[in-house]
C-alpha cells in the first residue's frame, strides 16, 4: 500500500526525524519564502511548463511508492532532455533522512512524502513555492484536491499530486452468488454491509463474512474513517489539534466492528493484525467483503472474481481516505524551473493516461477518471471517480497520534472494538492531547 496511513506506514518514525525537521526550519525557511533559490514560482523564466534544458535533476522516493516512481520517471527521462536521477530509500528511513538533509542543506531537487506528513514539511519551509505554476495548470482544478489542500500552507501550495492510494471495499463476487446476494449491488450503507457480510460468514466451511486490521492504527485510520465522514461526521478540527472521534456517528461504526468481532464473522487473526498481512487475506478467496487499498487491484488473482465499491456510511453516503504521496521542489534547488518542468508533465495526460492508469493506479486528475484504460476495467473507473469524494486528514502530530502502536488512536480503537465501548470518550480525549502536545 502506497500510504503510511496502511499497513508498512512510517508515521510511528516521525518522532526519530521531528528534532531535525525542526532544527531544518530556521535554516530552510529564509531560502524557501520567496520561492526558492531557483525561483519555483510560475512567474519565472521557465513558464507554466518550465525548462527542459538537458539538466539533471535529483529526486527522492521512499519504497512503498518506487513502482509509481520509477515508471514516471523512466517515461519522462525516455522523452526529454532533463534527466531524473531518482534514489529509493527504505520507507522506515525516508523521515529521518530527509530531516538530516534538511539540516544540510542536502535536499534533493524533488522529494516526495507520504501525503499526511506534507503539513509537516511546509510548515518547516522544506518544500519551495509553486502556488503560480499550480494555479496556471489548464486542469488545476480537477487535481486531487486532498493532495493539493495538504500541500497548501498559510495560502500558499507547495506540491502536487504524485500517486494517490486510496480505501475502497472489496467483495468476492463468488461468494455472493453462493450466499444468494446480488454481486451487482455492493453494500450502500453501513448496515447492508454489516448483513451481507454476515449471509456470507453463514456459508460456513471457512469462509469468513469480512476481516480488518485489528492492531494497525493506520489500518484503522485508512478504512474506518471513511465511515464517519461518509456519514457527514468529521473526525478531526480543521487545525488538526481536536478529535470527534466519539460522535454518535464513529460509535456506530465501532459497534458495527464489535458485533463482527461478538459473533465471529471477522476472519481469524484480526485482533493481532499488525498490518504486515492485512491485504493478503482477501486475496485467497475466503472473505466476503473487507475493506482495503485500491493500489491493491491490480494483485488480485487472475481467477478471482470480485467487485469494488465505496466505503458507506452508517446511513448512505461514501467517502475514502485519500493516502499516497506528494512531491514538490525543494525550497534549496537551483533547478526549479527544470523540476517544474517534469511535475507539470507527469500531471499531464500523456503521463495520467500512458502511465499511471496503464499500470492500473489512480490518477491524479478527476477529469481523468474514465480513459482507455480504466474504460476496459469499471472497477478502475469507481476508484478514480472516488478522489473527488476523498479526505486526507491535516494533523502536524498524526504520526505520533494514529500511526505510533503505542499511541492513543490505536488503544481507541481497541478498547471501542475488542472491548465494550465505553471508553471511547475518555480515549477521544487522549487523542485529542496528543494531537495538541
Amino acid at each position: 500500500m502506497g500510504s503510511t496511513t496502511g499497513p508498512r506506514g512510517t508515521a510511528h518514525r516521525l518522532a526519530a526525524g521531528a528534532v531535525a525537521l525542526l532544527a531544518a526550519a530556521s535554516l530552510i525557511t529564509a531560502c524557501g519564502s520567496d520561492g526558492g533559490a531557483g525561483g519555483a514560482k510560475g512567474s519565472r523564466a521557465g513558464g507554466a511548463t518550465g525548462v527542459d534544458d538537458g539538466s539533471t535533476l535529483t529526486m527522492w522516493t521512499r519504497a512503498a511508492t518506487r513502482p509509481q516512481s520509477e515508471a514516471l520517471v523512466k517515461a519522462y527521462n525516455a522523452g526529454h532532455r532533463n534527466k531524473i536521477r531518482l534514489t529509493v530509500v527504505p520507507t522506515d528511513d525516508y523521515q529521518a533522512k530527509v530531516g538530516a538533509a534538511a539540516g544540510s542543506h542536502d535536499l534533493p531537487d524533488l522529494f516526495a512524502s507520504d501525503v499526511v506528513f506534507v503539513p509537516n514539511y511546509t510548515s518547516s519551509g522544506l518544500y519551495a513555492d509553486i502556488t503560480d505554476r499550480v494555479d496556471a495548470l489548464p486542469f488545476a482544478g480537477s487535481l486531487a484536491r486532498s493532495h493539493i489542500k495538504a500541500g497548501t500552507y498559510e495560502g500558499r501550495k507547495y506540491v502536487v499530486p504524485h500517486t494517490l492510494d486510496l480505501s475502497v471495499l472489496f467483495y468476492n463476487k463468488d461468494l455472493y452468488r453462493k450466499a444468494r446476494l446480488d454481486p451487482a449491488r455492493p453494500p450502500a450503507t453501513l448496515a447492508e454491509w454489516d448483513r451481507q457480510a454476515r449471509a456470507v460468514d453463514a456459508l460456513g466451511g471457512g469462509v469468513d463474512g469480512t476481516f480488518f486490521g485489528g492492531n494497525c492504527g493506520g489500518c484503522g485510520v485508512f478504512t474506518w474513517w471513511p465511515s464517519i465522514w461518509a456519514g457527514g461526521q468529521e473526525v478531526l478540527d480543521k487545525e488538526g489539534t481536536a478529535a470527534s472521534l466519539d460522535s454518535a456517528t464513529a460509535r456506530k461504526v465501532y459497534d458495527t466492528y464489535r458485533g463482527w468481532v461478538r459473533d465471529g464473522i471477522v476472519a481469524p487473526g484480526a485482533k493481532d493484525e499488525t498490518g504486515t498481512t492485512w491485504t493478503g487475506v482477501f486475496p485467497k478467496g475466503k472473505v466476503g467483503i473487507m475493506p482495503m487499498p485500491s493500489t491493491t487491484l491490480g494483485l488480485m488473482p487472475a481467477g478471482l472474481d470480485f467487485g469494488v465499491a465505496p466505503i458507506p456510511g452508517p446511513d448512505g453516503g461514501k467517502s475514502t481516505f485519500v493516502g499516497g504521496d506528494a512531491v514538490g521542489i525543494s525550497a534549496t534547488s537551483d533547478k526549479a524551473d527544470q523540476a517544474w518542468n517534469f511535475l507539470a508533465w507527469s500531471l499531464g495526460d500523456a503521463a495520467q493516461v500512458d502511465v499511471v492508469a496503464a499500470h492500473k493506479d489512480v490518477v491524479a486528475r478527476t477529469d481523468l477518471a474514465a480513459n482507455k484504460y480504466s474504460a476496459a476495467d469499471p472497477r478502475l473507473v469507481t476508484i478514480n471517480r472516488l478522489v473527488a469524494d476523498g479526505r486526507t486528514p491535516y494533523a502536524l502530530k498524526f504520526g505520533q497520534t494514529f500511526n505510533d502502536p503505542n499511541g492513543p488512536w490505536l488503544t481507541l480503537m481497541r478498547h471501542a472494538v475488542f472491548g465494550d465501548g465505553t471508553s471511547v470518550e475518555k480515549d477521544n480525549k487522549a487523542v485529542s492531547a496528543s494531537l495538541a502536545d
